[in-house]
């Protein structure tokens, strides 16, 4: 799957433009500030219709500007298709076309063009909050298997509308949503734990290629019981005083985690910095397969400012990772052509005060 090309105008602070992409992708050079970052979360924008920095679409409106409007062409082993989003910010309007025709139900697209992204603060994904580490299983998941996505949204409705009558005091209606709870949230729980257990072989080998030896552990951080909706009554029964005190749900997959642990100990707590960036940027690698394997096409990577704060050879270990990507397309960015390995494949464009110069 390739972006072949990019129409972008009215987005961040890029000008107007249209770009067309060679089929291995490119390294966009540049100062901060000058738009790097903002053409790939364009080139990201069609994953989810939405920004990969969780940006409110009338933030990603150019100063002053009445909106953006992207357009981008796929080609797909199901052939090229074209996705097109215009935001209007009066009203907060949006709409997505796909190959030309209006697309009402969004979940329907996602993941239409497949791309993977990582951006500074993904080092949380080794060294940040449970949080982090969810969103990461929830959004990989829901692209990987349209069944996940239903089953999330259902999960979600129902844990919002118990944890509302939880904070009114209405047990009699929070116990009206269990049965969805349960429901759902086994299923989650089924893909979660399954990926889960598969992911520590995976992991080992993608940290041995970035020259991370130490062994490697993954394990889910939740009650695997609840993968069976029969376990659910029991258990929300067993926390339905915590419940109602805390005006919240107290089980089940909003409260999970994934733990990686790194030469028997865990990375969050006692890995370095280079060790927490080259397991936060092997997990990326793992979404990579995760989403080839389930979607049957390998999707883009977007790696943003990915070499800082990495040695010489973990850099040149990760191009030599990316020069073996085979069919997939890269986009990656970087302040100073210093910080390019010299073993990196790819041509290099150049983006100053908004503007893409390609070689």
């Amino acid at each position: 799957m390739r972006l072949e090309r990019l129409v972008a105008r009215g987005f961040r602070n890029l000008l107007d433009t249209e770009l067309v992409f060679p089929p291995t992708g490119v390294a966009l050079l540049g100062a901060n500030g000058q738009g790097k970052t903002n053409l790939l979360e364009a080139i990201y924008y069609p994953v989810f219709f939405r920004s990969f920095h969780g940006a409110l679409d009338q933030e990603l409106v150019k100063f002053g500007g009445p909106g953006f409007r992207l357009e981008g062409d796929v080609g797909a082993t199901s052939g090229r298709h074209q996705i097109a989003i215009r935001f209007l910010a009066a009203g907060k309007k949006k709409q997505i076309e796909l190959d030309g025709s209006p697309a009402p139900r969004l979940a329907e697209h996602v993941g239409r063009w497949l791309a993977v992204a990582f951006l500074p603060q993904d080092l949380s994904l080794a060294a940040g909050p449970a949080t982090e580490r969810r969103r990461y299983l929830d959004r990989m998941l829901a692209i990987a298997d349209r069944k996940y996505f239903v089953a999330l949204a259902h999960y979600r409705a129902a844990l919002a509308q118990r944890n509302a009558a939880l904070r009114q005091g209405r047990m009699d209606l929070a116990h009206a949503f269990d049965s969805i709870l349960a429901e759902a949230g086994a299923r989650v729980l089924v893909h979660r734990v399954r990926w889960a257990d598969e992911a520590t072989t995976a992991l080992a080998a993608e940290l041995d290629a970035l020259g991370e030896p130490a062994p490697v552990v993954v394990t889910y951080a939740g009650n695997r019981d609840l993968t069976d909706a029969s376990a659910w009554p029991a258990a929300l029964l067993a926390g339905e005083n915590r419940d109602r005190q805390r005006g919240n749900t107290g089980i089940g997959p909003h409260r999970d985690d994934i733990r990686i642990g790194l030469g028997g100990h865990g990375v969050r707590e006692f890995g370095s910095t280079g060790q927490q960036r080259t397991v936060a940027i092997a997990l990326k690698f793992l979404e990579l397969s995760t989403l080839e394997r389930a979607r049957q096409a390998p999707p883009a990577l977007l790696l943003d400012d990915v070499f800082a704060e990495l040695d010489r050879e973990r850099q040149e270990r990760l191009a030599t990772r990316l020069s073996r990507a085979g069919e997939r397309q890269v986009f990656l960015s970087s302040p100073r052509a210093d910080e390019l390995p010299p073993n990196l494949e790819l041509p290099v464009w150049s983006v100053s005060a908004g503007q893409v110069l390609p070689a």
